[in-house]
């Protein structure tokens, strides 16, 4: 089971990456993510039934863990809200400038609507969107037809 886990982690950790980078700001969180979300399939991998495809189960799992953690996050951050400072994070890859303005523009989303843009710039159908998030397939239209226009207002903010 061990080796079948790390043979299904190896090949759809690109899946983990991508939660990764649209929850967490720099490296270092990313990688505590990761390695949270990969702690968690593990614990989860014995009662996957393939019922769903393995990248359907992965991202529920991933976005889940990705949530969760940000709600624990939010509550330490307001107990330490008068202590701030800032670490230069030099391992961070340098990407387009463009698409440095959609990563900020998703910043700025809430959990759910970060989650839905991932899934969908992933060419998810919203079917399986839907499957994932736990919401209905029309719902996953309106609300993507609402994430796009919100994200061509914060593009323009950060232009």
């Amino acid at each position: 089971m061990e080796q079948q886990f790390v043979q299904t982690i190896n090949q759809h950790q690109g899946i983990l990456h991508k939660v990764c980078r649209i929850y967490c700001n720099n490296v270092t969180e990313r990688e505590d993510l990761f390695q949270e979300m990969v702690l968690q399939l593990w614990k989860a991998f014995p009662s996957f039934r393939s019922e769903a495809k393995i990248s359907t189960w992965m991202y529920r799992i991933a976005l889940n863990t990705a949530i969760s953690g940000l709600r624990k996050k939010k509550i330490l951050t307001t107990e330490l809200e008068k202590v701030s400072f800032q670490l230069e994070d030099k391992k961070e890859v340098s990407i387009d400038e463009d698409l440095q303005h959609l990563y900020k523009a998703i910043e700025h989303l809430s959990d759910v609507e970060k989650s839905i843009v991932l899934l969908y710039l992933e060419d998810k159908a919203y079917e399986e969107i839907a499957e994932i998030t736990g919401i209905t397939a029309n719902y996953v239209a309106v609300k993507m037809s609402r994430i796009k226009e919100k994200l061509k207002t914060l593009i323009k903010v950060y232009q």
